[in-house]
């Protein structure tokens, strides 16, 4: 007999041996009622039904004096409850406390919502996990014991748990223990938290998910869907940036360790299935759901899990070819109904998070996916064979190129060296700054002027381009180049050209051309179509590189199984509810962005025993107590100081963060010039009542004043309230120096812009005003690394900067450690020409008349 079937037959004894069910369970629920005026409260009164054949359970996340998470199984009529003011684990060695509380309805299974002020457990309510459990044994008895073994079967929850009943210190009987059992779910706490990754509510998700989730529990490796190995339980996000490739200038060396696919000459389209509806968005998070109806359709008829589906959208000709301009053509007159939909990876699926899986089981999986799909939606083939051969027979087809994959690659939600783009020709997209006159017969315009953004963020002529129009594509451009005209260049320097009508630099151009010259102009350049699904001011010139060699390795997140984490479920930050292993987490993933900033620098390290808003206090030298990946300088450097800091490999910022270090500071130099910096920082920091607007035309202004002093400026988040201007500079004075030739420029600013700039600290001087701090450019003075977290609530990151970036900002913390993966696509991208911008200070200290002392 099943056990839920034993735990009815004895729910049915117990009614025959006295009161029946409905009395028991009404009575059971006495102190649920007492408690609550449900004039006032929507909290449901009683009710609730039974699913026939399984017990119910619910675990409701609840925000009341304090949050917690309410655990509730049915038995006996009711929802026998407890408040697990942690919330589940998936580790064994987590014995989470649990209090029983009053029974529940069934009905209250079904609640989401806010109790009012005023109301017994008064807070929001959401469900954040549900599904069916199973006991071991009779259910009653074992709870009449204090002892309770079952399985859950839920969206979240799953495997075997017990409910075991301790005597309390204050000698109450209320107090149990939420306990994982030994089972494959298990999982360490310092690997997942299943409270941190996935948080949300599943009220919309529907049951059959849940009680499927039975069968998970073997998920039998015979099963066409079955999650390949190294999948983790974790919700599909919200938003998803999808991975891109690395353009190279020839097939990789280790062929076999690639797989080879079509450059699909298209949209990239990522399909997120949510609630059994699917939404269809763009790369640039732009929702075209409502373009493409026929494919929503589709998918949706596929019945697919949640998740997300990565793929490209194209129009073929009529060889079969993918071709660019039908499919422009097809959204222009809004008949869409022949574009086909290619999919070629699953990052997430079904509760599982695939991005660490190897692309090739991830692929088997979309495969079994896709079988029998209906007509516009495609597996993309991949094909063995030696890539010379394969990008030929591209060429000879018309196709644009072929995607090789690294086989074991991970699913990275940025550019990445993994995946590579072999091009028939070379090929990319550009700015549209202007146009000329046709000459002729040719009505519309005659060339369209082209441009690229360089590391400045300002528009570098690219040349211009005639070829590859017909009427249709003359009259369609010249209507929306008319709409933007504009009486003043885009561009960084003059264009030689005559017959300009400039434009405001918004529109993209995809063009073909044969090789860049010499000057930095294209060569038989043909134009192809403009482009909606890239924004303007990512465009930069495409460099082919050198493929990944076999002994070549992307930067792994993992948090390395040597690393012990004590308390990993203490909250570092109240504001955001970081713990500190979603700290560690995040330092692991961004490990590899942050080493480029911190390698060969002394640090000085912020701990904070106990989390922000508490006592903090910097780390300059290094103690007794080791922590691994962080090395003592030669103390010969500066004999009169203990040794100072090295983060010599990314596993130091784990083992820091173990240590509660919150933010690793740098200074200006690299220890093999210790006595002379490298570069000279500017934090413009905002007094009382001044505008974030005025922080933004800080920068700009510092940046201009910069480059007449012949210096490169650089732009980053603070983290904190400001933004952080950085110049690099070539070793050659003393720190003495460089101090006061950086007081000189802020002197500078603030005297010529008074209204705007303060050079001098304190609250009144700073009112209104925007503060530039020269400080940080004496010896031994430090700034939050890019990248590092901030020990502020909120847990802002310092994070690198385009100028183009700027006017779009919201603030100097607008990532932190909780969305960091929304900004991991870009990376350093933006501070690419650091290294070789380094400049010298002389002319500058000529030009503002500066005496060095």
């Amino acid at each position: 007999m099943a056990p839920e079937i034993k735990a009815r037959s004895a729910a049915k004894k117990e009614a025959r041996r006295g009161a029946p069910a409905k009395t028991r369970a009404s009575r059971a629920l006495a102190r649920y009622v007492a408690k609550r005026d449900f004039s006032i409260t929507p909290e449901p009164s009683g009710g609730g039904h039974s699913s026939p054949g399984a017990l119910q359970f619910v675990v409701q996340k609840h925000w009341a004096t304090r949050l917690h998470y309410d655990f509730r199984l049915e038995l006996q009529g009711a929802m026998k409850s407890w408040a697990v003011p942690k919330g589940p684990s998936f580790d064994t060695k987590d014995k989470r406390m649990a209090v029983h509380v009053e029974d529940h309805p069934i009905s209250y299974n079904e609640f989401e919502g806010q109790i009012p002020q005023g109301q017994y457990g008064a807070g929001k309510v959401i469900i954040w996990d549900r599904g069916t459990w199973t006991p071991v044994g009779d259910p009653v008895a074992a709870y009449r014991k204090g002892e309770l073994k079952f399985t859950l079967q839920g969206h979240k929850l799953h495997g075997a748990w017990v409910l075991v009943k301790i005597r309390s210190r204050d000698g109450k009987d209320n107090t149990w223990l939420l306990i994982k059992e030994k089972d494959q779910f298990a999982r360490p706490a310092a690997q997942f938290s299943v409270t941190d990754e996935m948080p949300d509510s599943v009220a919309q998700l529907p049951a059959s998910t849940a009680s499927a989730g039975r069968k998970k529990l073997s998920r039998a490796k015979t099963s066409s869907t079955s999650m390949p190995a190294g999948a983790t339980m974790k919700a599909a996000p919200a938003t998803l940036q999808p991975m891109l490739a690395t353009l190279v200038d020839r097939p990789p060396v280790d062929p076999g360790a690639w797989n080879f696919e079509v450059k699909f000459d298209g949209y990239r389209l990522l399909a997120r299935i949510d609630r059994g509806r699917v939404r269809l968005i763009t790369r640039n998070g732009h929702d075209w759901t409502h373009k493409l109806p026929h494919l929503q359709k589709a998918l949706q008829a596929m019945r697919l899990k949640p998740g997300w589906l990565d793929g490209e959208i194209v129009m073929q000709n009529g060889r079969g070819a993918p071709d660019f301009q039908l499919l422009q053509n097809a959204f222009d007159s809004e008949r869409t109904a022949d574009i086909q939909y290619f999919l070629f990876d699953v990052p997430y699926y079904d509760g599982n998070d695939l991005t660490a899986v190897p692309l090739e089981q991830r692929r088997a999986l979309l495969r079994s996916m896709l079988q029998g799909a209906p007509a516009p939606i495609h597996f993309s083939e991949d094909f063995q064979a030696a890539p010379d051969d394969l990008v030929a027979s591209a060429c000879k087809l018309g196709l644009e190129g072929v995607i090789g994959k690294r086989r074991d690659s991970r699913y990275s939600a940025r550019r990445s060296p993994d995946w590579i783009k072999l091009k028939c020709a070379q090929r990319q997209e550009f700015v549209v700054g202007g146009w000329t006159d046709p000459k002729g017969s040719r009505a519309g315009l005659g060339s369209l002027l082209l441009g690229v953004h360089d590391a400045d963020g300002r528009l570098v002529y690219a040349g211009k381009v005639g070829s590859g129009f017909n009427e249709t594509s003359l009259a369609q451009v010249g209507a929306q180049l008319r709409k933007l005209a504009t009486d003043k260049s885009p561009f960084k320097a003059r264009v030689p050209e005559s017959g300009v009508h400039w434009v405001k630099p918004t529109l993209v151009a995809e063009v073909s051309f044969s090789e860049w010259t010499g000057d930095g102009h294209l060569r038989h350049p043909v134009f192809h179509a403009l482009r909606t699904d890239k924004p303007a001011t990512a465009i930069v010139r495409e460099d082919p590189v050198a493929p990944l060699g076999p002994d070549t390795e992307e930067p792994q997140s993992r948090i390395p199984a040597s690393l012990k984490v004590s308390h990993p479920d203490r909250v570092v930050d109240a504001e955001s509810g970081v713990t500190k292993i979603e700290l560690i987490r995040y330092y692991a993933l961004v490990g590899e962005l942050m080493m480029a900033h911190l390698r060969a620098r002394p640090v000085s390290l912020v701990r904070a025993p106990d989390g922000v808003g508490r006592p903090m206090f910097f780390q300059k030298h290094f103690e007794r107590y080791r922590m691994e990946g962080i090395e003592p300088l030669d103390q010969k450097l500066d004999p009169e100081h203990p040794p100072y800091l090295e983060v010599r490999s990314p596993l130091g910022l784990l083992s820091a963060a173990q240590m509660n270090v919150i933010e690793f500071h740098t200074w200006n130099c690299v220890k093999s010039a210790f006595d002379k910096p490298d570069r000279v920082v500017f934090d413009l920091d905002p007094g009382e009542g001044a505008p974030w607007s005025a922080v933004q035309q800080g920068a700009e202004l510092m940046r201009g004043f910069l480059a007449e002093l012949k210096l490169g400026a650089f732009l980053k988040t603070s983290g904190g309230k400001g933004l952080h201007v950085v110049t690099p500079l070539r070793p050659g004075f003393d720190w003495d120096t460089v101090k006061a030739f950086s007081q000189a420029i802020v002197v500078h600013m603030a005297g010529t812009l008074p209204k705007l700039f303060v050079a001098r600290s304190g609250g009144r001087n700073r009112i209104g005003k925007v503060f530039i701090d020269y400080l940080r450019n004496g010896f031994g003075a430090t700034t939050a690394s890019a990248w590092s977290a901030r020990a502020r609530p909120g847990l802002g990151i310092s994070v690198p900067l385009d100028w183009t970036e700027l006017h779009a900002l919201k603030g100097g913390a607008q990532w932190t450690v909780k969305n960091a993966h929304l900004r991991l696509a870009r990376g350093n991208e933006p501070w690419s020409d650091y290294a070789k911008s380094a400049g010298s200070l002389q002319a500058g200290m000529k030009i503002l008349d500066f005496k060095v002392k």
